[in-house]
């Protein structure tokens, strides 16, 4: 079993930056996809990035290409979600996920470990 806790969300600008963190109790550097999804009031839960750890490869949602930044600190099992020039349709509750699998799936419905959420608001 493993836990997860976000930190890092607030309210900004839009155009500003915020970085978010994921703190596993486990290691994350062994076949294990971590990533980030948002989910918006009334809106469907998505997804925004996702690493496999073993080798540090990311992928990103188009929406936030060239805007975010999935990466990870092995040493501290933690999963950074830097996140640049913010827009209003950004805000939304950012859960960190977790999965024991060779590829990262692309829907949330494959990953069974999840943090309590973060809320993020960009005015």
């Amino acid at each position: 079993h493993v836990q997860l806790v976000e930190s890092g969300g607030g309210s900004v600008q839009a155009g500003g930056s915020l970085i978010l963190s994921c703190a596993s109790s486990g290691a994350i550097d062994s076949r294990q996809c971590m990533g980030w999804f948002r989910q918006a009031p009334g809106k469907e839960r998505e997804r925004v990035a996702t690493i496999y750890t073993r080798v540090g490869s990311p992928d990103y949602a188009d929406s936030v290409k060239g805007r975010f930044t999935i990466s990870q600190d092995n040493a501290k099992n933690t999963v950074y979600l830097q996140m640049n020039s913010l827009k209003p349709e950004d805000t939304a509750m950012y859960f960190c996920a977790a999965a024991y699998i060779n590829s990262c799936p692309r829907t949330s419905d494959g990953y069974p470990f999840w943090g309590q959420g973060t809320q993020v608001t960009v005015s």
